[in-house]
């Protein structure tokens, strides 16, 4: 799908109000973030790269936290969704 804010997927097809919009930065796929009901999230988390949202979740599960970032970033459906954009 997408919008005024560029290319987006629903992480939770049941959850309306989170999207994570994806976009191209040369060799590597970039993230963020939108919530209907926090707009502040996008205001204040910019675009990352999929390697940092990897180094993030490897830290996580060595932290023993029981969020896992992966879930929200589908690097599969991002890359399906550039490449028809």
């Amino acid at each position: 799908m997408k919008d005024e804010r560029g290319i987006y997927y629903y992480p939770d097809p049941a959850d309306r109000k989170t999207r994570v919009y994806v976009m191209q930065v040369a060799e590597e796929v970039h993230f963020r973030i939108w919530r209907n009901d926090h707009p502040e999230v996008w205001d204040r988390h910019g675009w990352v790269p999929f390697t940092a949202i990897e180094q993030a979740a490897r830290m996580y599960r060595e932290m023993g936290r029981d969020s896992d970032p992966m879930l929200l970033y589908d690097i599969s459906v991002a890359k399906v969704l550039l490449r028809e954009a």
